[in-house]
């Protein structure tokens, strides 16, 4: 697989975007899986290029160092059921609280005991910690490295040299050697894992309780966790005041986009832009073992209506990122309301609706993808006007809109969820004929069965 650095116009198509910005618009979408607030790739990755200048990086090392901290949580979703499945709480509260206890068995095991199973029945809490007291550290093991794993092969798919998916493989090793998975130790830490570590508690802390408590994290971490020369480097940087600043300057998006000027002229073309969107699908799909494959399917369902439709190819081109797409919100969704196997109550049903919403927020920040934005988050609207976000009926609705509709619902109800097991496509159908006209486009529902060659 070709190198980002080798990447050239391979079909002649119009750049749309660069890859920083490309990039860091995406790193929206990871903030959400960790539930960390907004913005908290990019801080990291300002706080990790100005540590990897001040230590002297090189060009290379420095490009690393800047995709890795961006993108230091692609595989975050992939553990975000086991941590609902295992602790009985919501994932992303607990990933973002989790972050700021510190080192040490002892506050680990307070926090874990003091957030598993809050709210449910004694027996079910009981049964939940006596499995942590038994198994928890094959547990946590078995979860870093799945977050580890996967975080490096979406790395890959993203065409990032081995460099930077080896950084986020290695992202929780410690400087101790008492970190995951590998149990690396000292210089034998990629570089980029090392500073993208300490960025990573450095912003953590800062945003939850300003900048001396970052400084005061760091350094308690020195020689532990942390490289000692790097958290030397950040204490030196930390006295200006700009640095800190800058963390909260509300165009810092713009500013870490120009940190690496000779990136901002990669070419993104129509294919890479595919392979984007393609790597990105797994990255929410992987939020729940439900969804495996989902969002690929949806992009292939949508294409086959979209062509026997009449769609031209870049109209079907962006229908196609948009299917896969759709459900980027869902990565700001507990995993706690996503694997419910029962009814939702009132406040889990809002929480899940939202994920609409999101989607178009997080599409609508990346250039070459704003334009479809309300498309891919118009998946849950119906003909009849009673679906979500914003209740539009028929005479708003793209047919873009209605095929990612049929074909999301087809999906879903061809897979397993939580609550009911796969049904047949004859069964699927007949589900669905139900709502044409209604719900759904019958037009683009008997375009899928014929494209499917299923029978009437």
């Amino acid at each position: 697989m070709a190198d980002i650095q080798d990447l050239a116009k391979l079909d002649g198509s119009e750049v749309q975007s660069s890859l920083p910005e490309l990039m860091g618009a995406f790193s929206f979408a990871l903030d959400l899986t960790e539930g960390q607030p907004e913005g908290h790739s990019l801080r990291a990755c300002w706080i990790a290029m100005q540590l990897g200048e001040r230590l002297g990086a090189s060009r290379d090392d420095l490009r690393n160092i800047y995709y890795a901290a961006m993108l230091k949580d692609l595989g975050c979703s992939s553990n975000a059921a086991r941590v609902a499945e295992v602790y009985l709480t919501d994932d992303r509260s607990f990933k973002h609280d989790f972050k700021l206890i510190g080192d040490g068995i002892g506050p680990a095991l307070r926090f874990v005991f003091a957030k598993t199973g809050r709210g449910e029945s004694l027996l079910r809490r009981g049964t939940a910690i006596v499995n942590i007291l038994r198994n928890g550290p094959q547990i946590v093991d078995d979860m870093i490295e799945a977050r580890c794993t996967r975080g490096a092969e979406i790395a890959r798919l993203l065409r990032f040299p081995e460099e930077v998916a080896q950084a986020i493989y290695s992202l929780d090793e410690h400087w101790d050697g008492g970190g995951r998975p590998a149990g690396l130790k000292a210089g034998d830490i990629p570089l980029a894992s090392r500073i993208a570590l300490l960025s990573q508690v450095a912003d953590v802390f800062f945003t939850n309780a300003g900048p001396q408590a970052a400084q005061a994290e760091v350094e308690r971490l020195s020689g532990s966790w942390l490289d000692p020369r790097m958290c030397e480097a950040f204490s030196a940087l930390s006295k200006d005041e700009r640095f800190w600043s800058m963390l909260a300057d509300p165009d810092l998006a713009m500013h870490v986009v120009t940190l690496l000027p000779e990136e901002m002229g990669i070419p993104v073309d129509e294919k890479f832009l595919d392979d984007i969107t393609a790597a990105f699908g797994r990255v929410i799909d992987a939020k729940s073992p439900f969804t495996s494959g989902h969002s690929q399917r949806v992009g292939e369902y949508a294409m086959l209506v979209g062509e026997a439709l009449g769609l031209d190819e870049a109209q079907l081109r962006s229908l196609r990122r948009a299917a896969m797409l759709h459900d980027v919100g869902k990565l700001g969704v507990s995993s706690q309301i996503l694997e419910k196997p029962g009814k939702l109550e009132d406040d889990e049903w809002n929480a899940m609706r939202s994920h609409a919403l999101r989607t178009a927020e997080i599409l609508g920040r990346i250039a070459p993808m704003r334009d479809m934005a309300h498309i891919a988050a118009s998946h849950h609207e119906r003909l009849d006007g009673k679906g979500y976000p914003l209740g539009l009926d028929e005479s708003q609705l793209a047919l873009e809109a209605r095929i990612i509709t049929v074909c999301d619902f087809f999906d879903a109800l061809t897979a397993d969820r939580p609550y009911r097991s796969a049904l047949s496509v004859d069964e699927a159908f007949a589900i669905m004929e139900k709502e044409a006209g209604r719900a759904i486009d019958p037009r683009c529902l008997s375009t899928l069965r014929e494209a499917l060659d299923a029978p009437l």
